[in-house]
């Protein structure tokens, strides 16, 4: 008598996305192009800031003008400040510590 093995291949390994899944999918390019737009309108409001205020928070007048013209449309100038801001506070730390 011969036995024959055989064996039944499962798919396990694909995952099917569910609905949510796929439409959260669908949604991020639309998200991000929205977070970007806010992002630029948060920063248009920082232009009415004073200098002082703009320096509490690791900033000048020259970072926010060259966030705009450093990012196209849909980028997020939001990152170049947040940059800008670190670089700066690295630099004074340094400044300070090389002081004391």
């Amino acid at each position: 008598m011969h036995m024959t093995d055989r064996t039944l291949e499962l798919d396990c390994g694909k995952v099917t996305p569910t609905f949510s899944q796929r439409l959260v999918a669908g949604l991020a390019p639309l998200t991000s192009v929205f977070r970007a737009f806010r992002n630029r309108m948060e920063i248009n409001r920082l232009h009415d800031l004073s200098d002082t205020q703009l320096r509490d928070i690791g900033l000048t007048k020259a970072d926010l003008t060259s966030a705009f013209l450093a990012s196209t449309f849909f980028e997020d100038p939001s990152e170049h400040l947040t940059r800008s801001a670190r670089n700066r506070w690295r630099l004074s730390s340094l400044l300070r510590s090389y002081e004391e």
